[in-house]
């Protein structure tokens, strides 16, 4: 089930791509924007200019906020917003065919997105899954927390 209509609930999505990943970023957002277009999108530097050329392009008003680039703290600005729950849902395209610079920021958001239950699309068929959830505006479902509990064997 396909949805473009309109969400009951305004969610900020993070969204985050490394420089291979940046055209799947711009095609993705594109072939969304109208469902994106509902919602506060917060983004790494180089790719929230990326995505906002592209909708002034199309002519897609969004808000979108850009923090720095992912090497210069990006993803922990990101990573410090899932902990504060600033964040309903991060979509981060990784590159995982080459080496990062600032591979422990990356591990940290992921990290953070786990421990704070923050739903995270790594690949765009999650994110198309992820935002088109029919759980967002089911106003009934709560999402349980993660159980940290240290397992003792007998």
């Amino acid at each position: 089930m396909t949805r473009r209509g309109k969400f009951s609930k305004k969610l900020t999505i993070a969204i985050v791509a490394h420089d291979q990943r940046k055209i799947d970023m711009v095609e993705w957002t594109s072939h969304n924007a109208k469902t994106l277009a509902e919602h506060k999108l917060i983004c790494t530097g180089t790719t929230g200019g990326l995505i906002k050329k592209e909708f002034d392009e199309m002519g897609v008003e969004c808000e979108i906020t850009c923090v720095n680039s992912g090497p210069l703290g990006g993803d922990a600005e990101i990573a410090a917003m899932v902990v504060r729950r600033q964040v309903d849902l991060a979509i981060f395209l990784i590159d995982d065919l080459n080496p990062q610079p600032h591979e422990a920021d990356i591990q940290m958001l992921l990290r953070q997105c786990r421990i704070h239950n923050v739903p995270i699309a790594c690949n765009r068929y999650s994110a198309d899954l992820m935002i088109t959830s029919a759980l967002w505006d089911d106003h009934s479902y709560v999402p349980t927390e993660p159980k940290y509990v240290r397992f003792v064997r007998e």
